[in-house]
Order: C-alpha cells, then structure tokens, then sequence
C-alpha cells in the first residue's frame, strides 16, 4: 500500500482534529506537577477529547486499556496510567494522545518537566523536541522521507544521545498508523518522494543513555535498557507544496 495523498476535504478534517488535540495537550500540560496520579492525568485527558467531540483513539487499540499514554523517566512510550504512579518533583512524564474526529486521526507527544528537573535532563528534552524540528526541515516536495530521518539523527547524535530504533513515526489519516514508517535515525535507502497532501506524525524518541529499550511484563510499557531517563515529542504534519505545516501545533 503506498502513502495516501489527502484531498483537500480531507485536510481540512485532519485540521480540525488536530486542533482539538492541541487544545487538549495544552490543558492537560496544566495539570501536570508533583503529587497528580497517572491515573488522574488520563482521566482528564479522556474527559477533555470528549468535550471536544473526539474519540480516543487509543483506548482499546490493540488491547491498550487507556485514552493517554503516560511515560514516567525511564519509560519512553506506551505507560500504562495507574493509580499508584504518582508524580514526584524531578521526574519528566511524556504524554502521547490522539483523537478521532469525524472519522481522521490526530496524534502528538509532549515530554513535560515536573518540578525541578536536572540541567542534563532538561536538555535531553530541549534537544529531542528541536531534533523534531530539525527533521521537518526536510518536509517538503522534492526531499525524500529519509531525508527528515537523516536530519534528526545527525542533530540528535552530536549530544551522544541514544536514538530509539524499535519505535518510528508514521503515517496518519483515517488510521493511526498508516504507511510510511519514519525512522528517526540515519537510513541507507532513502525512502518515498515527499508529495503535497501527505499527512505524517513524526516523533522523535531520544534516551539519555542507550538506544535500545525492552518492553516490560504488560506488554506495552517501553523502557530504556539502561533505565535512562527518555523524551519523546511528536506531531502531525502536512507536506504541503512549500514550507510543512504542523497541525498539532500554534493554534493556540
């Protein structure tokens, strides 16, 4: 199957659930500081898709039990919310979530710092959010999708962090996940022609130590081997025939 081309209906559905999303990240990124439950964050969460006339596109996706996915440190994706995780000063929680809205998805990820965070730490979740940016340099006609994998690796490297190969971006559209995967680290092939009306959710995914992970015991949680502190930050972007616009982003 290759990568779908939106029309521009279509784009303008994708818009608008991405601008739910946002608003979503944005109030939910409010209630985030020592003392709240993983639990209680995904509650909100869930509560604010809904008031926006979205479906959470998580919940029950392949078994997956929640609307937002929380990754505490160590944990790079896929957290589990519960009741007995409870934030602490100096942690950093990473927040994936996504909605459906008249039938197309959005999704996006936001690392968060809670409370007083270490200076190695805080940079860890500067640099993987500007590694995003970095790669969508690239996001345009006449590049190929490699190129924006290029573009992150030779940002992310440079600071010695560990860039995670078992997890990739993605397609988005009426799926979550549609084709092409996007690595965020250097490929040999160097992937499709970018084309106006593709619609990709690129999301790098950084440790601050090693690059390899293993899933824990629930079958979802990702965690760094090392146990490294992980960031991860992500959004849904529109090649367009210029510069690519970020939908999940500046409409607030």
């Amino acid at each position: 199957m290759g990568v779908s081309i939106k029309s521009a209906r279509e784009i303008e559905l994708m818009r608008e659930s991405c601008k739910r999303l946002e608003y979503v990240h944005k109030e939910l990124g409010n209630h985030i500081k020592p003392g709240i439950s993983t639990y209680e964050i995904n509650k909100i969460g869930e509560r604010l898709i809904r008031e926006q006339g979205g479906i959470p596109n998580f919940l029950n996706y392949n078994g997956y039990p929640a609307a937002i996915c929380t990754s505490v440190n160590e944990e790079v994706v896929h957290g589990i919310p519960k009741k007995e995780v409870i934030l602490k000063d100096g942690d950093i929680i990473s927040l994936d979530a996504g909605l459906i809205y008249k039938g197309y998805h959005s999704d996006a990820a936001r690392t968060h710092l809670v409370g007083n965070v270490s200076d190695e730490v805080k940079q860890l979740v500067e640099v993987t959010k500007q590694a995003f940016f970095e790669g969508i340099k690239y996001a345009k006609p006449g590049y190929h999708l490699h190129d924006i994998s290029n573009a992150i690796d030779d940002y992310v490297s440079q600071f010695g962090y560990g860039i995670v190969r078992a997890l990739v971006g993605h397609g988005i559209g009426t799926s979550l996940h549609e084709d092409p995967q996007i690595p965020n680290y250097r490929q040999k092939r160097r992937g499709v022609l970018l084309r106006a009306g593709m619609t990709l959710a690129i999301e790098p995914m950084i440790n601050l130590g090693t690059w390899d992970v293993e899933f824990l015991d629930d079958d979802w949680t990702v965690v760094s081997k090392d146990n490294s502190p992980s960031a991860h930050y992500e959004n849904t972007v529109l090649i367009t025939e210029s510069e690519p616009e970020i939908l999940t982003l500046g409409n607030f």
